[in-house]
């Protein structure tokens, strides 16, 4: 099939490290549907209507997924992300309806012609130089991956083959300028909400603590006020501070410091620039936005006639930070300002001044006066620097040696008094602690807690490296976990007593609040307690989502708010967000503007709503043939990842 693909291009050298990555996008779909799999020998993941899963099919789907999310949340995307994602199901059903697909699709009787699998493949950037499909490039990549060609090609049929039938069962899908219309009506149309909410907090101090119930609710909730186990310790500390006259600074070392943490002598490119800023409020209407902008032109008009740029800064602006500097920020690098500032200051040249420059604030009127080009600060002009960090480092280095030392001489007999003694050092302790604490004189060491909560008595543990220095400890004292009785931790029980029934009080207090303005049909007059403010979420659209101004997510306030009529203004139910309880009023609702639907936004909406019905289509007889089908799930997979046949 290679000799199909035709290319003018000589072979050049392979970036392996780019052509791996997207490769790894490219060959995530593994052969699905082969009789016996092609996974280790653990057996399938699931049999899908005689059609085997294998395992490895499941680990790259997974692995995809995560790779995936973690891209896309960066360092936000932790292990309570990753399970509230649920990745392990979401892999399971992709596979479930790839192989469904590919059966459809053989029911169909749909093929993949050989040139669509030439084609797809002479598209994939990995294989290219610049640009071209490169014969070469293609089989050296395959040959790092462990593919043949003929594996590789038998990939990408399957995958245009479940491409193919997806288009097939989305359909062709006809939508009329009137739906075009309702659904921008839909989208537009603007809701004001009056609401009332009742925090559980205002309620605390209303509930009555009864002895015998508070005693029924300590003895039921025992466990949650166990008390923790607790350590106290005995430690030195070999202040790397104490050994830094002993070293000696040879100039071969100063230099690896140097190229070591060049990244620390790093000159970002910069610029320095003054500005007008003609503040325009988020909410301005048209005629004030043109206003604004109307006065940043006069600014501009003025600056490019030769008028002084300080004294417009002072005149004009609206920056208060700046002004009173003429309008200058000083020297900043980029990702400090905000994205169109930043694009055009760094546009600049000194001297220069930019057009009318639109950000969140408003307008600006920028000239740069100043540059500095990216680079690294040369050896002799950090010396000091470089040395003193050196110092300190091989300093730490020698405290380490004397504690490792005075570890190994007195491991065996324990004796951290013989370690203090021998090194002339004091030896400290803390009160006692608890795995969640700050451990007292060294702060929060998450890594450390479960060294010292191991440690036993008469043992010494290996030194660590903390900001005060190196540590040699030993365990000075435990008392382990234990439930505790009622006297010992009754605060903490009355706490959570009057938390519990708070929020009862809140919610009963509500749900009186909702009777009585469903009743008169508003909620003025209906709370009954002058703590409980009425207020206003302001307008929003369907557009916001879940999102409720001044309140939360809440997917049903949000639903419901877009139901309210004049007739009927009071939602029928007490909604909880953020932990309190609210009731709702429609107090305005704004037609959309019809006149603002212009031809680009009908086209938008048309393509919108296509896909949607089309999407809708796909999912329709997804779950018919899951329905229909057949599936085992390997009991490994559902034991451990509690999988279901979604």
């Amino acid at each position: 099939m290679l000799d199909i693909v035709r290319t003018k291009q000589k072979s050049l050298l392979i970036k392996l490290a780019f052509a791996i990555i997207i490769l790894s996008f490219v060959i995530g779909y593994a052969m699905l549907t082969s009789p016996k799999g092609n996974g280790r020998d653990d057996g399938p993941a699931a049999v899908v209507n005689g059609s085997e899963i294998s395992m490895d099919d499941f680990r790259q789907a997974y692995g995809n997924l995560y790779r995936f999310y973690q891209n896309i949340y960066q360092e936000r995307f932790t292990p309570a992300l990753e399970k509230q994602l649920n990745l392990e199901q979401q892999a399971f059903n992709q596979l479930v309806d790839r192989a469904l697909l590919l059966q459809e699709a053989e029911r169909l009787d749909i093929s993949v012609t050989k040139q669509e699998v030439v084609d797809a493949i002479a598209a994939i950037p990995a294989f290219q130089v610049n640009g071209v499909f490169n014969k070469q490039q293609y089989l050296q990549v395959l040959g790092y991956q462990r593919l043949t060609p003929d594996q590789f090609e038998a990939m990408q049929r399957q995958d245009l083959l479940v491409e193919k039938v997806r288009r097939h069962l989305r359909g062709e899908v006809q939508v009329t300028d009137a739906e075009i219309e309702d659904e921008y009506r839909r989208q537009n149309e603007k809701v004001n909400l009056a609401f009332a909410r009742f925090a559980p907090s205002l309620f605390e101090d209303r509930v009555k603590i009864d002895q015998a119930e508070l005693e029924a609710f300590f003895k039921e909730r025992i466990e949650d006020f166990r008390l923790p186990e607790k350590i106290s310790l005995r430690y030195i500390v070999f202040d790397p501070a104490a050994y830094e006259k002993d070293v000696e600074l040879k100039q071969e070392a100063i230099e690896k410091y140097y190229r070591r943490h060049m990244d620390l002598f790093d000159i970002p490119e910069q610029v320095r620039a003054s500005h007008v800023l003609i503040r325009v409020p988020r909410d301005a209407d048209e005629k004030t936005r043109k206003e604004k902008r109307k006065l940043a032109e006069k600014v501009l008009e003025e600056a490019k006639a030769g008028k002084d740029f300080a004294e417009l800064a002072r005149t004009y602006s609206d920056d208060k930070a700046s002004v009173a500097k003429g309008g200058d920020l000083g020297y900043f690098k980029r990702g400090t300002m905000v994205a169109p500032f930043e694009k055009a200051a760094f546009a600049l040249q000194p001297g220069e001044l930019s057009d009318i420059v639109e950000s969140p604030f408003g307008y600006h009127v920028i000239k740069v006066t100043g540059y500095i080009e990216a680079g690294v600060k040369p050896l002799e002009d950090v010396l000091d620097e470089v040395k003193s960090g050196l110092r300190k480092e091989l300093a730490r280095q020698l405290a380490f040696e004397k504690a490792m030392d005075a570890y190994n001489i007195n491991r065996k007999s324990g004796d951290l008094d013989a370690a203090a003694r021998s090194n002339g050092l004091k030896i400290e302790e803390t009160p006692l602690f608890t795995r969640e604490q700050a451990i007292p004189g060294f702060g929060l060491q998450p890594d450390l807690a479960g060294t010292v909560f191991s440690l036993e008595a008469g043992k010494l543990a290996r030194p660590v490296n903390l900001s005060r220095g190196v540590v040699l400890m030993a365990l000075k004292e435990r008392q382990e976990s234990r439930l505790p009785e009622l006297k010992e931790v009754r605060e903490a029980v009355e706490k959570a007593f009057r938390k519990e029934h708070s929020v009862e009080l809140a919610k009963a207090a509500a749900e009186k609040a909702l009777a009585a303005a469903r009743k008169q049909g508003r909620l003025a007059g209906a709370i009954g307690d002058k703590r409980i403010k009425i207020e206003e979420t302001g307008d929003f659209a369907r557009s916001f989502g879940d999102f409720v101004p001044r309140l939360g997510q809440n997917a049903e306030l949000a639903k419901a708010a877009f139901e309210l009529t004049p007739e009927a203004p009071v939602a029928d139910r007490v909604f909880e967000v953020g932990g309190k309880f609210v009731i709702v009023a429609l107090k305005a609702k704004s037609p959309a503007d019809m006149t603002a639907l212009d031809e680009a936004k009908k086209k938008e909406l048309r393509q919108a709503l296509t896909s949607r019905r089309q999407d809708e289509a796909l999912k329709r007889k997804l779950d018919e043939l899951r329905k229909a089908a057949v599936i085992d799930v390997s009991p490994a997979l559902v034991q451990r990842f509690n999988l279901k046949e979604e």
